[in-house]
């Protein structure tokens, strides 16, 4: 038996299948994959996200310790709420973890990083914040719900406080709200908009439920993945690790490299191969004909070299196959992908392919 959230009764209830997820209990799927990925697309879809490590980071030093341990820079978050997404780094620019950090007013953050990599990054981030003026505080009584879609705001306002109902309807993207109970983020990892909410444990089975009232359909893992696949958002483990920098990994956006003089980890490392015109691209492929693009297939270029796909699948939005792939240097639109020993034709496109239901692709 693994990891339960307090929503897992909820899951079973529901009738969804539970499969293990980095030690973790968690629904696949309630029945259909495809119908919950186009619930999301065009109406509300929700999941639990529970099992998502929540962080508080505060003190004396705590905006100089993140711009120290992330390599996108937090004193950019002036107004209370504010978030931006962010890598974590070794001191040889591979990516430990990539996370949401939130400001929550002077010298207080949260920071929200993934459950299968929980004990490293813990270990990690304690380690760092030995020489800061800081207090790390885990948040395991937390839940995490992510209700995502063209409705889903719309549908989910009336479950907040009254009171609180127009500061969340008015909530910008990457932007965070802190009622009595909840903490309310329109942030996601679906290419749609929504919120994620944390809320107490004890809470969230009666939340959960209430959302199914208000026509919020549960979505388990299997969509989840097929979404920020067309929406190109990263999956660690796959598409970056350890051994890749956000540079080769379609992050670049996420390093701050001003002020020149902030030191974060990782930065050297970066900088000695920022110029470099012949590392790796981080692309999107879409396959030509019948087959399905798998993670780790080889990519084939003709005059430039092989690369690998890091994410693939097939896109029920686009009803092609798609995928995410490392990819040698060059100014190209084609290649081929090894399926089963056949070089089959790709075309080469700048990600994402889906955001907000419509594609960002010519097919």
């Amino acid at each position: 038996m693994g990891k339960r959230t307090p929503l897992y009764q909820s899951h079973v209830d529901g009738g969804a299948k539970i499969v293990d997820f980095g030690g973790w209990d968690m629904p696949l799927h309630y029945g259909s994959q495809i119908e919950e990925h186009h619930a999301v697309r065009r109406k509300a879809g929700m999941f639990d996200v529970s099992h998502m490590t929540v962080v508080d980071v505060a003190g004396a030093d705590a905006q100089r310790f993140l711009q120290r341990l992330l390599a996108n820079d937090v004193a950019k978050l002036k107004t209370e709420g504010r978030a931006l997404y962010s890598c974590m780094l070794t001191p040889e620019g591979g990516v430990i973890d990539d996370l949401i950090a939130y400001y929550r007013g002077p010298q207080r953050y949260r920071v929200v990083v993934n459950a299968a990599t929980r004990d490293k990054d813990m270990a990690w981030i304690d380690r760092q914040a030995d020489a800061f003026d800081v207090a790390v505080d885990e948040r395991p009584q937390l839940a995490m719900i992510a209700m995502q879609g063209p409705e889903a705001r719309d549908l989910a306002v009336p479950l907040v406080g009254i009171e609180w109902r127009e500061a969340a309807r008015d909530l910008s993207p990457f932007c965070a709200l802190e009622t009595d109970t909840m903490f309310i983020a329109r942030t996601g990892y679906t290419g749609e908009d929504g919120w994620e909410i944390m809320l107490p444990g004890e809470a969230a089975a009666d939340f959960w439920r209430q959302c199914v009232d208000v026509g919020i359909r549960p979505c388990g893992l299997g969509a989840r993945d097929t979404l920020r696949l067309e929406a190109a958002m990263n999956l660690y483990g796959n598409d970056m690790d350890e051994s890749t920098s956000p540079l080769v990994s379609g992050l670049g956006w996420t390093v701050a490299w001003e002020p020149a003089d902030r030191d974060f980890i990782g930065r050297s490392a970066l900088e000695s191969v920022r110029g470099d015109s012949s590392k790796p691209r981080f692309v999107g492929l879409i396959l030509e004909g019948k087959g399905v693009l798998r993670n780790h297939q080889r990519v084939v270029v003709a005059g430039h070299g092989e690369g690998e796909i890091t994410s693939g699948g097939f896109s029920p939005t686009l009803e092609r196959s798609i995928a995410l792939a490392r990819v040698p240097a060059g100014d190209y639109d084609k290649a081929q992908v090894d399926i089963r020993g056949r070089l089959l034709d790709v075309r080469v496109v700048r990600p994402p392919f889906v955001r907000n239901g419509k594609s960002c692709i010519d097919l």
